[in-house]
């Protein structure tokens, strides 16, 4: 049974991770390279229960007893209780391997691990530990705690009982499972990345304005926000990273990333993290940078 779970990377999805799971009742280990990333993640996690508070989600007691289930850390070593690791870190293979080659060693025989990529190879993945049996593909989607699916990918040597189990813990946050194959970009960036990428194009041909792009999507097809702001969210340095992901496993010109879209993450300019992406939010309001 899974008590205790550990979670590598305290960014935008590692925060959000140990967010749901703490509310769930779990004790969560939260790991990142740096006190500093460690603390900015809690403080995160505080300040969007803190909301859930506002918005009648979630009491006063609740918000604390599931902030007392998170501590922080850098590095592995306290990992060695865990019964379940997840890693999310930037989406970049080779950093993955690396990841799941420093951590095995600090679990016991029967910890499983499972990434949060949301495009990369499970069974590559799998590969880099010593226990592809026990590891899988587990993609939460952003942000996190408010949305409803988790996709669930088995990589070719994922035993049944991992995946059981794993599906079993899904259920008990409280999330809806997709189960996908283990293809490039699975099934929802498989489909929303060469959306996202289309509009880049759409943009970069001159074809609309960002806010003309983004109010077509919105009224015209009912999306609740237009894709170069869906972009934004999360992070046009992902966006680019799942578009080579698809672009190098599928082939296919249609999965070409957008020179425009290459451009900005080249800028540094990757969305909502940055400040700066298809749109400024440096003031009050996002203002289209093109």
């Amino acid at each position: 049974m899974i008590k205790r779970v550990g979670v590598i990377g305290a960014g935008q999805m590692g925060n959000g991770i140990a967010h749901v799971f703490a509310i769930s009742g779990f004790d969560v280990r939260l790991s990142d390279i740096s006190e500093e990333r460690v603390e900015n993640g809690i403080s995160t996690i505080r300040k969007n229960m803190e909301r859930q508070v506002v918005r009648n989600k979630l009491s006063e007691g609740e918000k604390d007893k599931a902030l007392n289930h998170i501590k922080g850390q850098v590095g592995y070593e306290k990992f060695s209780d865990c019964d379940f690791v997840i890693e999310a870190a930037t989406e970049d293979e080779t950093l993955k391997h690396a990841i799941f080659k420093d951590l095995v060693p600090h679990l016991p025989p029967a910890t499983m691990i499972a990434s949060n990529t949301s495009s990369i190879s499970i069974t590559r993945l799998a590969a880099s530990t010593d226990r592809p049996d026990r590891f899988m593909g587990v993609h939460f989607m952003n942000p996190v705690p408010l949305m409803q699916l988790v996709e669930l990918i088995r990589g070719i040597a994922t035993s049944e009982a991992t995946f059981t189990e794993i599906k079993d813990l899904m259920s008990k946050l409280g999330k809806q499972i997709a189960i996908s194959e283990d293809f490039p970009g699975f099934i929802v960036n498989r489909i929303l990345m060469p959306m996202i990428n289309e509009a880049v194009w759409t943009l970069h041909e001159s074809v609309g304005t960002v806010e003309a792009i983004d109010k077509g999507m919105r009224l015209g097809t009912n999306h609740p926000m237009g894709p170069l702001e869906l972009a934004d969210l999360i992070g046009l340095d992902t966006c680019a990273s799942i578009m080579n992901v698809l672009y190098q496993g599928l082939g296919g010109v249609k999965y070409k990333p957008c020179p425009l879209l290459i451009k900005y993450v080249e800028a540094g300019w990757l969305g909502r993290k940055t400040d700066r992406g298809f749109y400024d939010y440096s003031g009050d309001m996002p203002l289209p940078t093109r």
